[in-house]
């Protein structure tokens, strides 16, 4: 699978790749991300990525040259064209505060693609134009708004990258709730698992919940 991201601010993915799950899926090669600086595809010297609202109004929104020609160097056509394509194209997602609600169902249905282009707004957002000719879906980690979608991208990266099985080759579960988190097509009920402890059985006077001690979950983890 890879991951393509286009930005104003590539630097903010650099320890973002360093740490966890995602650095050994990168180190594996099971997940291939690549990091792209949106200025690079401007022509003034100023290297400007946005413009005033149509007709007037509050902020800034990206322009859609920059973002078009962006998508072009990626190989990446308007949904039209891409509609006819014989391989499977790529899926083009923004992020946005406007857009569809995050998921796991959603991540599980990432994790099936093979490249995934990911679209960081900023500002007020992107020009509409180009979600109209080039995203497949608009999506949102949640109701309130963030100043840009790295964030978001990070999220959604993190959610997908983890369900991809042989990225837990290394680290294989290590109890029945540990795999039947990383499974689910939508999250169960807050109930059907114990909250987790560890050792030791009493901290503060405050021992582990009977339920948990019961439960195939408190078996100490063995990582390799």
């Amino acid at each position: 699978m890879r991951f393509e991201i286009v930005t104003i601010f590539p630097g903010f993915f650099s320890s973002f790749f360093e740490n966890g799950i995602l650095r050994r899926a990168l180190a594996d090669g099971l997940v291939e991300v690549a990091v792209h600086d949106l200025r690079t595809f401007t022509h003034d010297r100023h290297r400007t990525v946005d413009d005033r609202p149509f007709g007037g109004g509050e902020g800034m929104v990206l322009k859609p040259e920059p973002l078009a020609e962006a998508l072009a160097s990626l190989g990446v056509e308007p949904k039209a064209q891409r509609a006819h394509a014989q391989s499977a194209p790529p899926q083009v997602v923004l992020l946005s505060a406007q857009g569809r609600p995050f998921s796991q169902a959603l991540a599980r249905e990432l994790a099936n693609l093979g490249r995934v282009v990911l679209l960081c707004g900023r500002y007020e957002g992107v020009d509409e134009r180009i979600n109209q000719l080039y995203c497949d879906m608009d999506l949102s980690i949640g109701d309130y708004v963030l100043s840009g979608g790295e964030l978001a991208a990070a999220v959604v990266m993190d959610a997908t990258m983890r369900l991809i099985p042989a990225s837990w080759a290394t680290r294989p579960p290590a109890s029945s709730r540990a795999s039947a988190s990383r499974t689910p097509k939508s999250f169960p009920a807050q109930a059907a698992f114990p909250a987790p402890s560890t050792d030791p059985e009493v901290y503060w006077i405050i021992p582990t919940t009977p339920a948990l001690r019961s439960s195939p979950a408190c078996a100490r983890p063995k990582y390799l």
